[in-house]
């Protein structure tokens, strides 16, 4: 995936360079009309040089700068900025028969396609790289985690990423604050993070406590070091033609991952994707874009929405609604790639609750091609990308780079 690495003495390769620079000249234009943690965001630690020559380039204030923001905001062109209602749409939800019990499918029709073991084979190479880095220049990748609060959920997900960093030798670091600390606190801890030259990648535990804005926080990431791909300017890199950004949103660049190694065709077809969050749903149909694919997105106000999937060759569903999609949705021979992960009451189970996806897995591999399980598809890929994502950022900050770069 990575292939071979070797230390360059004194400059980065050129496409590293390029966009290593590049991203300079857009932090600074973009940063006029960013909020106030934002600006500062990839400036705070670099050198002396690089601050002032990107601080030149601040013109507004950031009294005029929010100004701005909000002028935007309400604009009638850019209409509500709200997020999906699944629940809205009776029509969609599956029936409660199917909510119930279980079913085992013990011949699927679809090849499955194995998260946890492709997820594996990537942070087996990624171990080969580090230890590479390690030998050439006595340096590891770190990765720092900010949790806020006591979230049962969210204190497993930083467990899974610790160790995650232990198997591949990475350095891990985190911050562990109350459910009451304030916004500045927490900002003060992202920021010693971005400042921290052994720490390779920051990343923010969502969601934050209500008093907290996810924006300022998120935004208060380096660039640099923004692995989960959040960044407005690396999202904004990504949706231009032309341009490249830092790093990608690790569960979308999961499932291209998923659907790249599987063999999967992308060029020419016609891929849709049900969900249009920031997290999954929008990145995840830039990138589908990227490979050449016709890409459709609806959402919960889109009609007929099994009509528009059924003429689906790659469906990837990011709604967050437990089944709903079901085999009578799907063209026959489509690969269908579910990011669902949803939680539903079973007495019969060890835990009181069992895992399924978005789509109702027992009807849909008899129907597709291809398919990804819940647990044990785009899960472990969110992680294995995390890693790989922290791994480009130290192979920056160390110019450490392979003979293809």
């Amino acid at each position: 995936m990575f292939g071979a690495c070797q230390r360059r003495s004194g400059e980065l390769p050129r496409a590293a360079l390029r966009l290593y620079s590049s991203h300079w000249d857009f932090s600074g234009a973009a940063s006029a009309a960013a909020s106030g943690v934002e600006n500062s965001a990839s400036v705070e630690c670099v050198g002396s040089d690089q601050a002032s020559t990107s601080g030149a380039r601040h013109s507004y204030s950031t009294s005029s700068a929010n100004e701005l923001q909000k002028m935007v905001k309400t604009s009638s062109v850019l209409g509500w900025n709200t997020i999906d209602k699944w629940k809205s749409r009776k029509d969609l939800l599956p029936p409660t028969s199917i909510l119930k019990k279980e079913v085992t499918v013990s011949h699927p029709a679809a090849r499955i396609i194995d998260g946890k073991a492709i997820a594996q084979e990537i942070k087996d190479e990624i171990a080969e790289e580090v230890e590479k880095m390690r030998i050439a220049v006595g340096k590891v990748p770190g990765l720092a985690v900010v949790l806020v609060g006591s979230r049962k959920d969210s204190e497993t997900y930083v467990r899974s990423k610790q160790k995650a960093c232990e198997e591949v030798g990475f350095n891990s670091f985190g911050a562990s604050l109350p459910e009451t600390a304030t916004e500045e606190e927490v900002l003060a801890a992202v920021r010693k993070f971005n400042c921290d030259p052994n720490v390779h990648g920051v990343l923010v535990q969502l969601p934050l406590p209500r008093h907290i804005s996810e924006e300022r926080v998120v935004g208060a990431v380096s660039i640099e070091k923004d692995v989960d791909g959040f960044h407005p300017m690396n999202v904004g890199r990504l949706a231009m033609q032309g341009r490249a950004p830092l790093f990608v949103a690790c569960t979308p660049k999961g499932c291209i991952e998923l659907l790249l190694r599987s063999g999967v065709e992308m060029e020419g077809k016609h891929a849709v994707i049900i969900g249009r969050s920031n997290v999954v749903g929008m990145p995840a149909a830039l990138l589908l874009q990227r490979q050449n694919a016709t890409v459709t997105v609806v959402h919960s106000h889109t009609p007929n929405i099994p009509e528009i999937t059924k003429n689906a060759d790659i469906i990837i569903a990011a709604a967050g609604v437990p089944y709903m999609v079901q085999g009578s949705w799907l063209k026959p021979g489509a690969v269908v790639i579910d990011v669902g992960i949803n939680y539903l009451e079973d007495p019969d189970s060890e835990n009181g609750y069992r895992v399924v996806g978005d789509v109702y897995y027992a009807e849909a591999c008899q129907v597709a091609s291809q398919i990804t399980p819940v647990p044990g598809g785009v899960g472990p890929m969110t992680i294995a990308m995390l890693l790989s994502n922290t791994l480009d950022s130290a192979k920056l900050a160390y110019g450490f780079f392979d003979d293809s770069s």
